[in-house]
């Protein structure tokens, strides 16, 4: 799969657009529509299925210097007043403050980030390591991994520090319910990793 037949896919799921357009408009620092939202779109256009079909939320990273609880706050409020006919879900967070509270909520160090693609690199699943942003110029697209596994319908684990297998299993289950064509690989298949919590979606 190509970074073009991707994107032909993701976007095919309207909200999708909407935010990526809404968040040009917004001019939010170092914004991205990311992981499940997208991924999920690609699963439903391969197999059939409805564009929105089993999505529980749309995510948005945004890299915001002021790490206030507040300024947060305010970019969620905004996001909802303007997104919120979608009548869908869309969680935004400031990858700067996320090693403020993680923590606290996960009981593991989380080192800061430097940029919202660094959030998107410690994801719990390889296949959603992806991030999409709209420009003035049309579309960039963040994808380490590449496109393999979304177009072969593989959920892989991405071992690191903040990796929890259980959380894998958990989400994978999940997505295995809802989409039982994919191929999940086991979290025992990777060696260094480490009790924790991820922050994938």
């Amino acid at each position: 799969m190509t970074q073009d037949e991707f994107l032909s896919l993701t976007l095919r799921n309207p909200a999708n657009k909407i935010i990526a357009d809404t968040l040009l408009e917004q001019a939010l620092p170092d914004a991205w529509i990311v992981s499940g939202c997208l991924v999920q779109t690609v699963w439903n256009g391969l197999t059939g299925r409805a564009v929105d079909y089993g999505i529980h939320d749309y995510d948005v990273f945004y890299f915001d210097p002021d790490t206030s609880w507040a300024a947060e706050d305010a970019v969620i409020r905004r996001l909802h007043g303007v997104l919120g006919y979608l009548g869908v879900k869309v969680e935004a967070r400031n990858q700067a403050r996320v090693h403020l509270w993680y923590g606290e909520k996960h009981g593991l160090p989380y080192p800061p980030l430097r940029c919202s693609t660094e959030g998107i690199d410690r994801f719990l699943t390889k296949n959603t390591r992806i991030g999409i942003r709209r420009t003035p110029d049309g579309y960039e697209v963040y994808a380490p991994d590449g496109f393999g596994d979304a177009a072969g319908l593989i959920v892989r684990p991405n071992p690191g520090p903040n990796f929890s297998a259980a959380n894998y299993d958990v989400k994978a289950k999940r997505w295995k319910a809802l989409w039982p064509e994919i191929t999940v690989l086991a979290a025992e298949a990777s060696p260094d990793r480490h009790p924790g919590a991820g922050q994938d979606p």
